[in-house]
C-alpha cells in the first residue's frame, strides 16, 4: 500500500511539473495565410496577437474579426494538442485512483 501511495505521489509531482511546463510553453496559430497570428501558452491563455497591416481594412472590420477568432482558435487547438502530449499519459495513469480529479 505504501508503494502505491508513493507511486501516486510521484505521478502527482510529474503532473504538476508538466502543467508548469505547459504554462511556460508558447504555441502559435494563424489565419489568413499568416495575416493574423495568435500566441497562447500551453494552458490556452492568449499571450500575443500580431496583425499584418494588410489585414486592416476600415471598411471591412468583420473579416479582420473573423481572422482574429480563427487565429486564436488555431492557437488553442495547438495548445490542446500540446496538453495531450504532455498530460495525456500522466492523466491516464492517475485516472484509476480514487480521490484524484481525473
Amino acid at each position: 500500500m505504501q508503494q502505491l501511495l508513493q507511486q501516486a505521489q510521484k505521478m502527482q509531482q510529474d503532473l504538476a511539473r508538466a502543467q508548469e511546463e505547459l504554462a511556460a510553453t508558447e504555441v502559435d496559430g494563424q489565419a489568413g495565410g499568416g495575416l493574423v497570428r495568435a500566441t497562447v501558452n500551453g494552458s490556452g491563455e492568449l499571450r500575443g496577437l500580431v496583425i499584418d497591416p494588410k489585414a486592416v481594412d476600415p471598411e471591412d472590420t468583420e473579416t479582420l474579426a473573423d481572422l482574429i477568432v480563427a487565429a486564436v482558435q488555431a492557437a488553442n487547438e495547438n495548445a490542446q494538442q500540446l496538453q495531450q502530449e504532455k498530460l495525456g499519459p500522466l492523466a491516464q495513469g492517475l485516472g484509476g485512483m480514487p480521490g484524484l480529479p481525473f
